[in-house]
């Protein structure tokens, strides 16, 4: 049986390059005309008075004040690494040696 929503899947389907069984195209017409219905009962409960929310509660971001403060000593912080060597971090080497 052809629905319009089949036809739906069945293009979808093909332009994605997914080869789809007739009894999978079913399915998932049936599967799509849900979604489409609880959308469309959805609509019509919203009205246009309520404002769209992407969040149900408010929220905003707590940032704290942008002030300059004295920088971490280079030795103090090379101190804090597990290895450095002459005054940088010393990593293991995650490339080959051709690299």
């Amino acid at each position: 049986m052809s629905t319009p929503w089949r036809d739906e899947v069945a293009r979808v389907a093909g332009l994605a390059r997914i080869d789809l069984k007739p009894d999978e195209l079913d399915r998932l017409a049936g599967e799509l005309e849900v979604i489409v219905q609880s959308v469309a009962r959805v609509s019509e409960v919203a009205t246009p008075d309520v404002p769209a929310t992407s969040h149900p509660l408010p929220l905003t971001n707590v940032f704290r004040a942008d002030e300059p403060e004295t920088p971490l000593d280079r030795d103090e912080v090379l101190a804090m690494a597990p290895a450095q060597e002459d005054g940088k971090f010393l990593v293991p080497q995650i490339l080959g040696e051709d690299a």
